[in-house]
Parts: C-alpha cells; sequence; structure tokens
C-alpha cells in the first residue's frame, strides 16, 4: 500500500506527463477530485485532521476537577491529585460512577499545565550547562550504603567527594555521618586525589558543617568545620535547603547512585569497615577508565590535568577526632553516642577524656591511654572488656558467671577453653568462690605476660593437677 506522499507524486506525474484532466487522474488512482486538486497544488499532504472528541460524561464535573487541580498548586509535590485520586473523590464526593479512569486521565494531563500556567507558574525548570575550571571545585554529599557486615545486613554512610572538572570521585565508608566521620573522610579524600580544590566545596546543609540555616545562602557554621575549611584553604558553597537545591550539586547526586549501582550490587559482605574501605578504594582507581557522557577523554586522563593543579595539603593535618569528657559509672562504663563502652575500674566516678573517630573509641587518663574500643554499630550496644572488671570481680567472684564482658569475651575468643578447663578443676577442688578467684588471679597475669605464655602455664598447671596461679606463672 502506498503512503500518501508516493499518491501525490503519481497523480503530479501523470498529470505533467500525460496531461490528465482532475476527473482522469481521480479515476485512474480511485481518489476523491478533493484529493487531486490537493496533490496538484503541493506535493506535501496536508496534515490530517485530528477530530474533536467530546465528553459528554465528564462535563458535570469538569469545575470540580480544576478545583482539585488549583488546590495542588499549594500543596507539597508528594500529596498532590493523581488521576485516579480525582477519579476516587468525584465517586464518592459526587456521585460520578459512570466516568471512567482513562477519561479522567486525559483531562487531568491536558488541564494540569493549563492550570499552573494560568496561575505565573513555570511548566518546566530551565538549566544552564556549566564548564568548570581544573582544580577549582568538588562537590560532596552522603549517601546510605547497605552491606553485610560479620554476617548482618548494616547500613552505613557513604561519604562521596566529586570533582568537578574531571568528575574523578572518591568515596570513604563510616558507621555515621557525625562530625568526626565527616572531617576525617575530607582528610583520607583529599590524601586520595592529591590536594584540596583551590576555590571552593558544593554541600547540603548537613549538620556536621552548618549548625543554623539563615535566609537565602546565610549559614552559621559550626566552628570546628570553619577551622578545618581554614586549615585546607577552601570555601563551602551551601545549596538550597530540600528539592529545589539538588541540581545545584547534580553531579555528586549522580555519582552516589552510579557507583552503588555498579559496585555494590549484590551488596558487598565485609567483616570490618576497613575491609570494605579497601574494596571502594579499588572501585575508585578502576572508575578511573571510564568516559562521561561523550567526552573524548577518560576520567583517569583528566584527572592527570587536574590534580597538580590541586591545593598542596598541610604539613600538619587537622585533629578530626571529637574529644568527649564522660563520667564513668558505677558499671565502669560511659556513654559515647547511644552505646556503654567499658573502662578500667579504679576511674569510677572519674572524668576521662576520650577521642572519638569513625571507628575507634579511645579513652585517656590525662595523657595516658586507658582503654580503646571498636565503634559499636547501632544504639544501646555494650562493648566491654573482661579485663576491666578483675578488681571487682576478685571481690565479688559470683558476678563472673553471668557477667556481660564475660559473654562478649567467650564470643570474641579471648576466654578460651583453656580458661574454661582451669576454672572447672578450680571451682571443683576450691569451690566456687575460691575457685572462681584463682582464675581471675590468672587473667590478671595477662596484663604483663604473653598471652600464649599463660595459656601454656595453664595447660601445663592442669597436666600437673594443680589450680594454684602462682604454678601458671612459674610456667609460664
Amino acid at each position: 500500500m502506498r503512503s500518501k506522499v508516493e499518491l501525490f507524486a503519481a497523480i503530479r506525474r501523470d498529470a505533467r506527463i500525460e496531461g490528465l484532466s482532475i476527473r482522469e487522474l481521480a479515476a485512474k488512482h480511485r481518489v476523491h477530485r478533493r484529493t487531486v486538486r490537493q496533490a496538484l497544488a503541493s506535493a506535501i499532504p496536508p496534515p490530517r485532521k485530528m477530530p474533536s472528541r467530546t465528553s459528554p460524561r465528564l462535563s458535570p464535573f469538569r469545575t470540580a476537577i480544576d478545583e482539585m487541580l488549583r488546590a495542588d498548586l499549594d500543596a507539597p509535590k508528594k500529596q498532590r491529585h493523581t488521576a485516579r485520586r480525582i477519579l476516587a473523590r468525584l465517586v464518592d464526593e459526587h456521585g460520578a460512577g459512570d466516568l471512567s479512569y482513562s477519561t479522567v486521565r486525559d483531562y487531568v494531563r491536558k488541564r494540569r499545565p493549563e492550570i499552573a500556567a494560568e496561575a505565573g507558574k513555570p511548566l518546566e525548570e530551565g538549566f544552564v550547562p556549566q564548564t568548570h575550571t581544573p582544580a577549582a571545585e568538588a562537590e560532596v554529599d552522603f549517601h546510605d550504603l547497605w552491606v553485610i557486615l560479620r554476617g548482618v545486613k548494616t547500613k552505613t554512610a557513604l561519604f562521596t567527594m566529586r570533582l568537578s572538572f574531571s568528575g574523578r570521585a572518591a568515596h570513604r565508608a563510616s558507621l555515621s555521618q557525625g562530625q568526626e566521620a565527616f572531617l576525617e573522610s575530607h582528610v583520607y579524600v583529599f590524601d586520595r586525589l592529591g590536594g584540596a580544590p583551590t576555590e571552593q566545596i558544593r554541600y547540603d546543609n548537613l549538620k556536621p558543617a552548618v549548625s543554623r540555616v539563615l535566609f537565602g545562602r546565610t549559614r552559621v557554621e559550626t566552628q570546628r568545620w570553619v577551622a578545618f575549611r581554614s586549615t585546607y584553604g577552601f570555601e563551602a558553597f551551601y545549596c538550597q535547603p530540600g528539592h529545589e537545591g539538588s541540581h545545584e550539586k547534580g553531579g555528586v547526586e549522580g555519582e552516589g547512585g552510579r557507583f552503588r549501582r555498579n559496585h555494590c550490587v549484590p551488596m558487598p559482605r565485609v567483616d570490618s569497615i576497613a575491609e570494605l574501605n579497601a574494596l571502594l578504594e579499588a572501585w575508585d582507581d578502576a572508575d578511573d577508565a571510564r568516559r562521561i557522557g561523550n567526552r573524548a577523554m577518560s576520567v583517569g586522563q583528566d584527572w592527570a590535568i587536574e590534580r597538580p593543579l590541586l591545593r598542596p595539603l598541610p604539613d600538619e593535618p587537622f585533629d578530626t577526632t571529637l574529644t568527649l569528657t564522660p563520667r564513668v559509672d558505677r558499671y565502669a562504663q560511659i556513654m559515647v553516642r547511644c552505646c556503654q563502652y567499658s573502662v578500667p575500674a579504679r576511674f569510677i566516678g572519674h572524668r576521662v577524656r576520650v577521642k572519638l573517630s569513625s571507628t575507634t573509641v579511645r579513652v585517656f587518663d590525662r595523657d595516658m591511654l586507658v582503654a580503646q574500643h571498636e565503634r559499636a554499630v547501632g544504639k544501646g550496644v555494650q562493648v566491654l572488656e573482661l579485663d576491666h572488671y578483675l578488681e571487682i570481680l576478685l571481690r565479688k567472684p559470683g558476678a563472673l558467671p553471668g557477667a556481660t564482658a564475660l559473654v562478649q569475651a567467650r564470643a570474641a575468643g579471648v576466654f578460651t577453653s583453656e580458661h574454661e578447663a582451669f576454672w572447672a578443676a578450680a571451682r571443683k577442688q576450691l569451690g566456687d568462690s575460691a575457685g572462681t578467684r584463682a582464675l581471675i588471679e590468672v587473667l590478671l597475669q595477662h596484663r604483663h605476660l604473653d598471652r600464649a605464655a599463660v595459656l601454656a602455664g595453664i595447660t601445663a598447671a592442669l597436666s600437673i593437677g594443680s589450680t594454684s596461679s602462682d604454678v601458671v606463672a612459674v610456667e609460664a
């Protein structure tokens, strides 16, 4: 079957070569004479006229639909009427039982932009392409990253910094988005990229940096963040709050999604955050070979141009740890970010100084390190070390069997089968109280003797039927 353009060409050719009349052309090509006249007038067929369809059943409800759409002009984006919701309201409130969904949908699709235009609201927001100077700007954001951490599905915070010129990005995962993780991730990324941007970095209004959002672009920044920026010599550009400001750092917004889709599906399985960050570093290096959009050069090639132009890093790095001064409670614990950590019992009732990083909790008495823990995952978690309670347990040996610190020591492999065997033998020979004290005296030897030597001493003492801590010390 010929197209209408081909039909018009045939009619015009017969009229030109054979000199046929309009009647003869209509008869030959089996078309109306009106079509022949159109073909002779122009080789381009006239556009097809679309019939104007009316919806008589919808007519009584058009005013009600328009009112709903006008109400949407001031409603939150996710609480506006859909065509299905409008149909449901028409049925419930106006008895419109004969209307079909497609009729309402087509009318809403046509009227919504018309009503927005009548109200003076732009139909589509426009954007302007940008050209970035090498090493001048970067963008930063946090993204949620789910991993299998020690067999448990865990949400981590994926810090992402993306250089605006080359598109080179660096990622680092942590267990929180606190200020210590925020600053520590900056230091790590600056080291990875080889310097800091010379002008500005774009941010959301993150709590580690911004304590209060004022009118326009004015922000009240946290003091440590101001000191950090001054140390590394860059300015901060804060985007508009909410969805309206997301396009102002669209590069890092898209980078977070791209990176997770390409490298974190399925969810990475790791035993520690350090192992996860090693994977992220390797994936960042692998992305140097990719090209962004229609660029002629790869990310790595553009980064090679940009890297020498970055601002050199300061000689003395900024201390990113957060300093806290909690008081030790009567359970020899301190509360740090909704989690409890043990300290030696001799500090009960005292204030200690805590240096909190994204991965560790270090406890100091003045300048002496007295305890160190891996940072807990979640809230309300207790991280207890059995050694911190030994002095208390010497006075209260009956508290050892149900001690939370003992449960955690067993789970971590610190309290071994050798300890269990010695405890059982000591209780059998000396009784529960005296036998437990004998075990605690052995555990105290771990403070000044090598762990393997103490375990060997326990084995040797048991082989000769002794449950004396002195014998264990001699054999160790």
